[in-house]
């Protein structure tokens, strides 16, 4: 009974949403265990869900049921997103929720391991009222990380070795970022920039930089968006190019003025910085090295060429690393059980051969519930296929592919 008594009606909403899900998806989710409308009295806190609904509850969101009463770790603020206005407020808000959740998670595992207070997170540390500030403010940074002015070989390494979470959401095409923080009381736990999944590795890294540059700058003296004036879109974007791309190393590279540039040059150029050219186009058009004419003329050639959306000689995605090493060490020093490391990593923790089904299943999750049917479908379709043949005398065969939920394609056969 005081199991029931907890249960957190937005802690049920949380989940639900963080999966896309409507309350009558839900509802259909247990089995038409409960109704679309218990579900709504049990997320306003009108009602209490029986044992029985708690379990069914639980398998809907492959979670544990302990999991509905378990009180949040930290309260979770959102600062910007990346083509805010094209997501839509569903997608926002399962977006937000599954960065809460995910955040939460880490908390947890950072108090296990001592680094709640290892070292401070800037947060609005730096006021930016000029391209000036944005590029003094990148150069500040650079210096307490001890960066130098050397080109960073890996963004989500210096965020995750400086206690920034990197954490990647797939499923949204037109979501490229946003940045998170979490507090206790007024004072700041943690501090995430979130990415879109599916991009490519100059594109991922500027938007990690462009993220964290939402959480160190105080914009509050600037306009939100003006196309006339210096606003804070321009000023993120400015300290996020210059934190990938320092002004002195560049001009070295590049020279003060240029009155033309190659491509082959821009690909050089783009394999050392790790940004794309359009972006690198932008810095040097900002820096004064080429002029508003010549970064026009180029802007028309990406867009002939198509490379607005996929340029020539992509670089590999950064790999988080943070979450896994962690799990690992925390699970080696026995500060959680197995089962506990099993359900973060989606395998074995001692190397023994991971678990598709566990692993797939987490991920089907994650999808939003109409392409979450699609794929059902399409598995529906092969296993059904896959057992005619076994049926005709196949049975020696391996048949079905093994369906990757992340990239939407067939890995085998």
């Amino acid at each position: 009974m005081e199991a029931r008594e907890n249960v957190k009606g937005d802690r049920i909403r949380q989940l639900r949403l963080a999966r896309g899900m409507t309350q009558a998806d839900l509802a259909e989710a247990t089995g038409d265990l409960v109704s679309k409308q218990m579900i709504s009295r049990y997320e306003r806190g009108e009602s209490r869900p029986s044992p029985s609904v708690l379990e069914g509850l639980a398998e809907a969101f492959d979670v544990r049921a302990a999991d509905l009463f378990r009180e949040p770790v930290a309260e979770v603020t959102f600062d910007a997103y990346r083509k805010y206005k094209r997501l839509g407020k569903r997608k926002q808000e399962q977006i937000e929720r599954r960065v809460e959740r995910e955040l939460e998670r880490r908390i947890r595992l950072q108090d296990l391991l001592g680094q709640i207070r290892e070292a401070p997170i800037p947060s609005r540390e730096w006021e930016v009222a000029s391209p000036e500030d944005a590029e003094e403010a990148a150069e500040a940074l650079r210096r307490r990380w001890q960066l130098g002015l050397a080109p960073i070989a890996n963004v989500t390494e210096v965020l995750e070795g400086h206690h920034v979470h990197v954490i990647k959401i797939s499923g949204f095409d037109d979501f490229d970022g946003l940045s998170a923080r979490a507090w206790d009381e007024g004072e700041l736990l943690a501090a995430a920039v979130i990415y879109g999944g599916g991009r490519a590795g100059e594109r991922q890294r500027l938007t990690l930089a462009h993220e964290l540059a939402h959480l160190v700058l105080d914009t509050e003296s600037l306009p939100a968006e003006d196309p006339d004036e210096f606003d804070a879109e321009d000023a993120v974007f400015r300290m996020g190019a210059a934190f990938l791309a320092p002004r002195d190393p560049l001009l070295r590279d590049v020279g003060q003025k240029r009155q033309s540039i190659q491509l082959q040059e821009l690909l050089l150029l783009k394999e050392e910085y790790g940004m794309s050219i359009q972006a690198l186009l932008y810095r040097l058009k900002d820096l004064e090295v080429i002029s508003e004419y010549h970064h026009k003329q180029w802007s028309i050639k990406i867009n002939q060429q198509g490379w607005r959306t996929s340029e020539p000689e992509e670089l590999p995605p950064e790999r988080p690393k943070w979450l896994r090493r962690s799990t690992y060490r925390a699970y080696s020093e026995g500060l959680i059980s197995e089962e506990k490391a099993k359900q973060i990593l989606g395998e074995s923790p001692d190397g023994e051969e991971s678990s598709p089904t566990l692993t797939q299943r987490r991920s089907l999750m994650e999808l939003p519930v109409e392409q979450r049917r699609q794929v059902l479908a399409k598995q529906a379709e092969e296993m059904k296929g896959h057992y005619e043949e076994t049926r005709s005398g196949r049975t020696g065969e391996q048949g079905g592919a093994v369906y990757d939920y992340d990239t939407g394609e067939e890995t085998g056969g």
